[in-house]
């Protein structure tokens, strides 16, 4: 373990953490596949008439986790909580209790201006503007998705015929402090996109040795002085539609 007087820096590989996730109760596993998605509204229809394997409860309103079946497969589906700290927790019991292939899907900010509302976007990497990933992943480590995990979307979206975009997203713990000098520094950097989760999502696969990918849509924008909300959240389809395609990713690992 390295010393530093910013204990965010202080990197420990240990696995041997006094508090360690914990699987659900006996009897109940989840298949190897499962799909964390952001929009709750889309899981909670798509999952109306499936029982919940169990719930992921962390002192809030209880979200469930689903098992449904997507062309002949298995596949777990949960809404893992916005933000950093929260999505990674969730992630972490959903792998202790048997996920070992992992698609994220959600909406996201653009930083550079050109993206319609719900264009698809690939993240290739992050930039570690959060604190959850760092407890993960020493500071000077890129936060990258598994190399098999992009190579799937990127087959299902090519099946689907779905033009998209790969780049760098920026995950930040604080969307009221997107000022516009560090949108612009993230632009330079070559950010496209702008949300709460990637990095740590990344970081808490690549801790646990798991495969993670996510599939991003365009939603607001924050590319200019002001905001653009475009009514992001409420292109339906485009979430739908964005579930949907994670799932033929994810059923293609691990095979």
């Amino acid at each position: 373990m390295n010393h530093h007087e910013i204990p965010l820096l202080e990197h420990d590989p240990s696995r041997d953490a006094i508090i360690q996730p914990w699987a659900p109760r006996a009897g109940v596993a989840l298949p190897p596949r499962a799909v964390a998605c952001w929009f709750a509204d889309v899981v909670k229809d798509r999952t109306r008439d499936t029982p919940a394997a169990f719930s992921i409860a962390l002192e809030r309103e209880d979200h469930h986790v689903h098992v449904l079946e997507h062309r002949g497969v298995e596949v777990a589906v949960f809404f893992p909580g916005v933000g950093a700290p929260l999505a990674a927790a969730s992630l972490e019991l959903v792998i202790a209790a048997g996920a070992r292939h992992v698609i994220g899907c959600g909406g996201a900010g653009i930083v550079v201006g050109g993206f319609d509302p719900g264009h698809v976007i690939l993240p290739v990497d992050a930039v570690r503007d959060e604190g959850t990933s760092y407890h993960y992943l020493p500071a000077g480590e890129p936060a990258r998705p598994h190399d098999d995990a992009v190579a799937a979307i990127d087959r299902a979206l090519a099946a689907a015929g779905v033009p998209h975009d790969r780049g760098r997203t920026w995950t930040t713990d604080a969307f009221f402090r997107e000022t516009p000098a560090r949108v612009a520094r993230r632009r330079e950097q070559g950010c496209l996109t702008v949300e709460m989760e990637a990095a740590a999502m990344f970081a808490v696969a690549a801790h646990r040795e798991v495969v993670y990918g996510q599939l991003l849509y365009a939603g607001d924008d924050v590319s200019a002085e002001s905001w653009d909300h475009r009514h992001w959240n409420t292109n339906t389809s485009a979430r739908d539609r964005l579930l949907d395609l994670a799932l033929d990713a994810v059923v293609t690992l691990g095979d």
